[in-house]
């Protein structure tokens, strides 16, 4: 427990930051259909305009942060459905975030040993590219040895952790480390430049995902885009941000911004909807920090999904045909805080020999929640086998998604329902590198 001067001072933080927030919501309710842990939990602390009301009820003293306020916010997916159903534009993701931030001051000085762990990660991995390499390159070599074969067999990390060894099945086969695109590096366009974009390569998808990266370029320069990646480029910053510290949320951003100004690039360039959107709202993250606000507005206006680029200046060069059924598993972030929804569709549809048909619910979250499957895995199962039957009514050979937490999150829902061998998940950015011929 803090003194009592420690939490007034956290309740006035929430009420500043809050609190005008929270009255534009008129408890309307239609939130409540949007809102996957309303559906999955069935309660009202669970949806968004309960949420809402209980950081209203914590801003004015009614109720205690730590007690009442932490264990709802902490269940809350943060796909953000909520503010597309809503009528009158509440920013609910804004009231989430200020929220944990004011959640995680709390808690600060509490010895736990999970926080730790996560703070650890957080502040003295995730913002260290070298660091990232090095997790990637052990992974590389763990699966390369067979290691990873032994694991699951012993289940040993089964004995550790059952989240973790469900989720260490699906992690992607990782590329040699010496494929891994290096910063500094610029990329010419095939024939015709038509443009010069800056990409984005991250932390998890540079150090584990690195054969996305790499085909992500490919296709970019396949429809006349140079492309560079800047020097100095740091995680986005969404994951410390989602767990309250935005302070190191704010230095990453501006790293960010500053490595990418300097690239002299007419467009931004990312390929995970989670990234993405934690650039596209670097203006409000950074709103009040007078020497980076226009830079952060001007970073925010050339930032770019990739799926909107390859539409834009293509058409792709397809060589082959994919045939057979593929459905589409919309990343929250990409659809409800970028707005982008239709170019990947286009794409999709585009692909030859392909029939694409629209999963139901396609829009609503598959539960991976940046670590959410990690922190809470049963939660996060349920809400994803309810997802799994909709993609199944498909009889698609490929669910497709935009962001490479959403890739695995699918990748374990395909195991948990036993169709791994008539049905896959793959990144968008592969299944159209496949029938361009790029490997």
């Amino acid at each position: 427990m803090g003194t009592l001067t420690q939490e007034k001072e956290y309740q006035e933080k929430l009420f500043n930051t809050t609190y005008d927030w929270t009255n534009q919501c008129v408890q309307c309710g239609y939130c409540l259909p949007s809102c996957p842990t309303y559906a999955s939990m069935g309660k009202e602390t669970a949806s968004p305009r309960g949420r809402i009301n209980l950081v209203k009820m914590a801003a004015e003293g009614k109720i205690d942060i730590a007690k009442d306020l932490a264990e709802p916010i902490d269940l809350c997916l943060g796909c953000r459905a909520c503010e597309v159903a809503c009528p009158v534009d509440v920013p609910y993701g804004h009231i989430l975030e200020a929220a944990k931030e004011v959640i995680a001051d709390t808690q600060r000085n509490k010895k736990q040993p999970a926080a730790m762990v996560k703070n650890l990660a957080l502040r003295h991995l995730f913002p260290y590219p070298k660091r990232m390499k090095t997790i990637g390159s052990f992974v590389w070599m763990y699966q390369k040895t067979g290691m990873n074969k032994v694991a699951q067999k012993t289940n040993i990390i089964q004995k550790i952790s059952e989240p973790l060894a469900q989720l260490e099945k699906i992690v992607p086969a990782v590329e040699s480390p010496s494929e891994r695109i290096k910063e500094g590096t610029v990329y010419p366009a095939k024939g015709e430049t038509k443009t010069r974009v800056a990409f984005f390569s991250g932390c998890i998808m540079d150090a584990v995902m690195g054969r996305i990266n790499r085909l992500t370029i490919e296709l970019l320069t396949s429809v006349g885009c140079e492309v560079v990646i800047p020097k100095r480029q740091n995680c986005c910053g969404a994951l410390h941000a989602h767990q309250g510290d935005t302070e190191k949320a704010k230095e990453l951003a501006i790293a960010n911004i500053s490595a990418f100004l300097e690239s002299g690039a007419d467009y931004y360039i990312n390929n995970a909807g989670g990234c993405g959107a934690a650039l596209a709202e670097y203006d409000h993250l950074l709103r009040n920090e007078t020497d980076w606000a226009d830079s952060a507005k001007e970073f925010v206006q050339r930032s770019k999904d990739v799926s909107q680029i390859l539409v834009q200046f293509g058409p792709l060069p397809f060589k082959k045909e994919w045939n057979g059924i593929i459905t589409y598993q919309d990343s929250c972030h990409l659809r409800n805080v970028q707005k982008v929804q239709n170019e990947p569709r286009i794409l999709l549809n585009s692909i030859p020999g392909a029939s694409f048909i629209e999963m139901e619910g396609a829009d609503t979250c598959c539960a991976s929640g940046g670590i959410y499957n990690l922190l809470h895995f049963d939660e996060s199962m349920k809400i994803l086998d309810e997802k799994m039957e909709k993609a199944d009514q498909t009889n698609a050979a490929a669910i497709i998604t935009a962001n490479p937490g959403c890739q695995m999150q699918m990748s374990l829902g395909i195991q948990r329902k036993g169709c791994s061998g008539e049905m896959k998940s793959m990144h968008i950015v592969e299944i159209l590198a496949e029938v361009c011929g790029i490997d």
